[in-house]
């Protein structure tokens, strides 16, 4: 018998308790857990960037991933890049998956 450790008496004969119950119970909490707050909100991103790359047309102002502000000018045919112009002098090509956000008409204007 030691001090600081206590003996441990196992119930001869009794089978554990739960049975595994508890384990499959804390992993559909576990799995409920990941949908809500991690899988759901990021395909809910997804969902809405796929739906502003596809209504993406000539004419609006938009704002890329890097911080530039422009305005489209060009889809090209395979609908994978847009050229953009920052002013009348520079056009820029990018990705569609680089606009993060369109913004409201007059938006350059008044910047």
């Amino acid at each position: 018998m030691s001090l600081f450790i206590s003996n441990a008496h196992a119930a001869a004969g009794q089978p554990a308790a739960g049975g595994g119950w508890e384990m499959l119970i804390m992993l559909a909490i576990f799995g409920l857990v990941f949908y809500f707050l991690i899988y759901r909100p990021q395909a809910k991103r997804v969902k809405e960037h796929k739906s502003l790359m596809s209504a993406m047309a000539k004419g609006d102002e938009v704002l890329t991933q890097g911080g530039l502000v422009g305005k489209i000018v060009k889809i090209t045919e395979d609908k994978d890049f847009i050229v953009i112009s920052l002013n009348e002098q520079a056009e820029v090509t990018v990705q569609k998956s680089a606009v993060s956000a369109v913004l409201p008409k007059g938006t350059m204007k008044s910047l």
